[in-house]
């Protein structure tokens, strides 16, 4: 394992955007790693935006990656103070509209359809799944 040296700057930067902020309240409420497939599905965004977002988490040090055939999995970096303080702060965050807890139902939804604990069956909310092609 690396400790990587990340700047306050770039942690608040990276959380400054609505929806990395539901990615990681996301991950920080079920404690789960999660395909962008599974995000795509939990978070009605598209895969192309989600995976933008996800790649500016990544190299703020805020999630790691774990290749597994065609699917990567992210996670929260759990290992390191200040960011569990964050996450738990996220956590606490008011939900007035019920964004988060929408999210975390589709999240609750999606992992139902995993075979052994890991995604297998890519994005299954067809309109998003329509756009990409586009």
């Amino acid at each position: 394992m690396h400790i990587i040296q990340v700047e306050p700057q770039v942690v608040f930067q990276a959380l400054s955007d609505p929806i990395r902020i539901r990615i990681i309240r996301l991950l920080a409420e079920t404690g789960e790693e999660a395909c962008l497939c599974e995000l795509v599905d939990s978070l009605l965004e598209p895969q192309y935006k989600l995976s933008r977002h996800v790649k500016v988490l990544r190299q703020a040090g805020l999630l790691a990656a774990e290749k597994d055939g065609r699917w990567v999995y992210h996670r929260l970096v759990r290992d390191v103070d200040y960011l569990n303080i964050a996450y738990d702060l996220l956590r606490a965050l008011p939900d007035s509209e019920g964004l988060f807890a929408r999210d975390l139902q589709n999240f609750h939804n999606r992992i139902c359809l995993r075979e052994g604990g890991r995604c297998r069956v890519g994005i299954q909310t067809a309109s998003l799944y329509a756009a990409e092609g586009d």
